[in-house]
C-alpha cells in the first residue's frame, strides 16, 4: 500500500466520521464544527486528485466560511449556548 493510498483511507473514515458527528451531535456549535472537518477532508480529497484550485476554494469557503455563518447563526438563534445536564447526586 502507497502513502497516498494510506492518506485517503484515513481522510475517507475522517470525513464519514465528521458527516456523521454533524448529523448526530445536538451541540449546533459542534455541529458546525464537524462540517467544517468534513469540507477540509473534502479539500484534501481534491489535492489529492490534483485539483489545487479547487481544493483551495473548498477550504476557504466550505471550512472556513460556512463554518463560520453555521456557528454564527446558532448564536444569533440564541442555540449556541452548550447545555450540560447534570444528574441528581443522592
Amino acid at each position: 500500500m502507497q502513502w497516498l493510498d494510506l492518506v485517503v483511507v484515513v481522510m475517507a473514515v475522517l470525513v464519514l466520521a465528521g458527516a456523521l458527528a454533524a448529523l448526530l451531535l445536538d451541540n449546533l456549535l459542534g455541529a458546525a464544527a464537524a462540517t467544517a472537518l468534513v469540507s477540509l477532508g473534502v479539500s484534501v480529497f481534491f489535492v489529492v486528485l490534483r485539483a489545487p484550485d479547487v481544493a483551495l476554494t473548498e477550504a476557504a469557503v466550505g471550512a472556513g466560511l460556512g463554518g463560520l455563518l453555521l456557528a454564527l447563526a446558532a448564536k444569533r438563534l440564541g442555540l449556541w449556548r452548550i447545555e450540560v445536564q447534570q444528574e441528581d447526586r443522592p
